[in-house]
């Protein structure tokens, strides 16, 4: 199965054209961007399905009947997705809907103040993991090793990668959304932080489902009129 690129979309263009003449230009311009989480997080994907693939599936089904909107996912969010979906059981023809285009790494801006924010909650965070360590260390003489360090694990996770952006897939996504200004959607609180501090819009995860079909009866609703 290819990656189906934003500039493979020629047969979607001409689509788009079609649609155009009956919708009004601003309604044509709701673009949404897209996390993996949506589709892989237990919390989020049983509305859409019971496995990552039928997630997924169930997605592209109802995407296919909306014409206000335009779907976003970065290449390397779409691969990070790729690896939990089963790929001989996507639909080919489907993907166009989800629109795969990177940031432009090297014309945005973002405010510095942002980056002095980023280097303070790291060292917070670092701080936080060594206090983690320490109590581990002073438990070995009361629990088991394995206890310990299942613990540790758990709780160095807690302080270091909780409400952060930790992946070159989470800045992809955060950029391409200030630079469209679209509507982020993802259960990842890391990124749903860094939204707000750049502005993004974002939609609580649990609700995309609903979304998704209100903007298909809409899309309806407006090629019918």
């Amino acid at each position: 199965m290819g990656i189906i690129s934003e500039t493979d979309n020629m047969a979607e263009e001409g689509e788009s054209e079609s649609v155009s003449r009956i919708l009004p230009s601003s309604l044509l311009k709701e673009r949404v961007a897209l996390d993996t989480s949506l589709f892989v997080n237990p919390d989020v994907k049983n509305s859409l399905g019971a496995n990552p693939t039928e997630a997924l599936n169930v997605f592209l089904s109802i995407a296919a009947g909306i014409h206000t909107h335009e779907f976003y996912m970065p290449p390397s969010t779409f691969h990070e997705l790729l690896n939990f979906a089963d790929k001989d059981r996507i639909d080919g023809e489907l993907l166009l809907i989800l629109r795969q285009k990177p940031p432009k790494k090297y014309e945005l801006k973002c405010p510095a103040v942002l980056l002095y924010e980023l280097i303070e909650d790291m060292r917070d965070r670092v701080n936080r993991g060594l206090r983690v360590a320490e109590s581990a260390v002073r438990a070995t003489e009361k629990k088991k090793v394995d206890e310990i360090i299942q613990d540790l694990r758990k709780k160095y996770r807690e302080a270091l990668r909780e409400g952060i952006i930790d992946s070159r897939e989470d800045v992809d996504l955060l950029l391409l959304a200030m630079e469209l200004d679209a509507l982020l959607v993802t259960a990842d609180q890391g990124l749903i932080k860094w939204a707000e501090k750049f502005g993004i819009r974002w939609l609580i995860p649990e609700k995309f489902r609903d979304y998704l079909e209100a903007a298909a009866k809409r899309s309806r609703e407006l090629m019918q009129s």
